[in-house]
């Protein structure tokens, strides 16, 4: 869509549903993930995801996003992104209703630099039921790659804990860590070096109230050589606290150009098994989240941008 700065991109999107694509022993969801095939979706009227960019581009330079391919990170404005939601919202206008919204600061960006996102998010539900009256829940997820150079950085994630998650949505509303890493060298390498170490992280996380709701997530998102040091992890960050999210490294052109792959990650549970044993062994809850190969390559997935320059390797078609 046309922001006030240039063009945005930003998701609309269905759910397979946790019976489909994740392992978690916590949720009683114990079967291997030996690949996901695609198939339908959930109803829209049970779940239905925005994914919204914060940003034009991203200034972060991870070598496993085509975000930065872009541009760089100037920040969308506050009409921006409410206008993401209701241009989302308006390609299905046959959907009445949802029971459940989530609205994820997670496409183009780094959610963190843009204060907008939390002033979006506090006013969600007056404005979306200005346009549209058929959410019961919304639920709105900030995703951060825990940038260095943001001076405001624990100012914003106290605001989204504390005032947004815990007070105005009572639970309601998620953050993530992209960790990736438990190996400082690696995660500079992967991030070029714009993120902060694990011990500032820690550090962050343990000035942090404790979650209403579901638990702060700490993603990794493993290629082959990526070290999730388990005894590491949990002397770091508290288990009641944080919870695991492990997937794959989404097949983004990026990596394919800088070879960062999770070998079988879309067709095996391998990959994942030896983390996940060892980190419920140090008391976290943990998920496995894998998507379908069309998910990928139909460019939904992080890390994906058609604005840099690629097109879905999916049956698609395009609305003028």
């Amino acid at each position: 869509m046309q922001g006030e700065k240039g063009l945005l991109e930003f998701l609309s999107i269905g759910d397979y549903g946790k019976d489909s694509n994740i392992k978690a022993n916590f949720l009683g969801i114990e079967r291997e993930l030996n690949g996901v095939p695609s198939g339908e979706i959930m109803p829209l009227t049970e779940k239905w995801v925005i994914t919204l960019s914060t940003q034009y581009g991203c200034s972060m330079g991870c070598k496993f996003c085509d975000v930065p391919k872009v541009g760089k990170g100037t920040n969308a404005t506050y009409h921006d992104m409410l206008n993401q939601i209701k241009y989302a919202l308006s390609l299905h206008p046959e959907i009445p209703h949802t029971k459940r919204l989530n609205i994820h600061f997670a496409r183009m960006g780094e959610p963190t630099f843009n204060g907008n996102v939390l002033d979006i998010a506090a006013c969600l539900h007056r404005n979306i039921f200005e346009f549209w009256q058929g959410c019961l829940t919304v639920h709105p997820v900030v995703s951060t790659m825990l940038p260095k150079s943001n001076n405001h950085l624990y100012q914003f994630l106290n605001i989204w804990c504390n005032d947004i998650k815990n007070k105005l949505y009572k639970g309601e509303a998620g953050l993530q860590f992209s960790i990736n890493s438990t190996s400082d060298e690696q995660r500079n390498d992967m991030f070029s070096g714009n993120s902060l170490t694990l011990d500032q992280i820690s550090h962050i996380g343990k000035g942090l109230p404790m979650p209403v709701g579901r638990k702060y997530a700490l993603n990794f998102a493993l290629a082959d050589d990526y070290i999730v040091d388990a005894i590491k992890l949990s002397n770091m960050f508290d288990s009641d606290k944080f919870m695991v999210k492990i997937t794959p490294l989404h097949k983004t052109k990026s990596c394919e150009d800088n070879n960062i792959q999770t070998t079988g990650g879309y067709d095996s549970f391998v990959p994942y098994k030896k983390s996940e044993s060892e980190l419920i062994q140090q008391g976290f809850d943990v998920i496995v989240f894998v998507p379908s190969y069309d998910e990928d390559l139909g460019l939904i997935t992080c890390g994906n941008a058609v604005l840099s320059g690629n097109v879905p390797q999916v049956p698609y078609t395009e609305l003028v």
